[in-house]
Parts: structure tokens; sequence; C-alpha cells
């Protein structure tokens, strides 16, 4: 309908990792920052809490910057299916969950990572 717009498309991704970098790198940062008190509310030792922060700050920084975004998408999808199977499997959590605690938002990230996997990150990325 609007051929015209697809000249933005490389834009739009950069805009995509950007959303994909900051969410994760905020999430890293707390993990990292807070190892035992995430280790408590995830269910998981502070060890693997710890290791779980610095792969999303790696995977971050990796999608943002365009240096071997297609593993970091790679890596950060692995980590949110980890996520969803403890929400739906460990917690019981529903699709939505309570007070937006559920796993839409997780598989929303899933399909963000699949599309910077797929596409390469568009044009706008430090290494090819």
């Amino acid at each position: 309908m609007f051929p015209q717009l697809l000249r933005f498309t490389d834009f739009g991704l950069l805009l995509l990792r950007l959303m994909i970098g900051i969410v994760f790198l905020t999430s890293g940062w707390s993990h990292v920052k807070n190892p035992a008190e995430r280790s408590q509310s995830i269910g998981m030792s502070k060890s693997f809490t710890l290791f779980l922060g610095l792969a999303e700050l790696a995977g971050s920084l990796g999608i943002m910057l365009g240096a071997l975004q297609q593993l970091a998408a790679i890596g950060l999808i692995l980590i949110m299916l980890g996520a969803i199977y403890k929400k739906i499997f460990v917690w019981h959590t529903g699709f939505w969950g309570e007070k937006a605690s559920g796993w839409h938002y997780d598989l929303m990230l899933v399909i963000m990572c699949l599309v910077v996997l797929f596409t390469d990150g568009g044009r706008y990325v430090l290494m090819r």
C-alpha cells in the first residue's frame, strides 16, 4: 500500500534492534547488580543469575551495535525460551498473566529477535 516507506526498512530495523537492546540491557544489568535478590525472584541460583545477566548484557550490546547480531539474537532467543518455559510449566502463568507478567511479553521478544536473525539486523550494523 505504501511502497515509498520501504526505503526506511533499515532504519526500522535499527530502531527494533535498539529497543531489543534497551530491554535486555536493563534486565541484564538488574541481574548483575543484584544477583542475590534477582535469583530469589526468578528461582535460580545466584551464580546462574549472574551468568544470565552477563549473557543478556552481551546479547544486548551485540544487537544494538550490530556486532555478531545474529549470534546475539540466537542467544537472547534461548534466554527467552527458558523464561517462557519457566512461566508456563513452573509458575503456571497464563499468556497474559497477572499484572501483565504473562509470557506474551517474552514471546514478543522472541519474535523481535527472530526478525534480527532473519534480516541480519539491516544495513546499519558494525559487522557483516
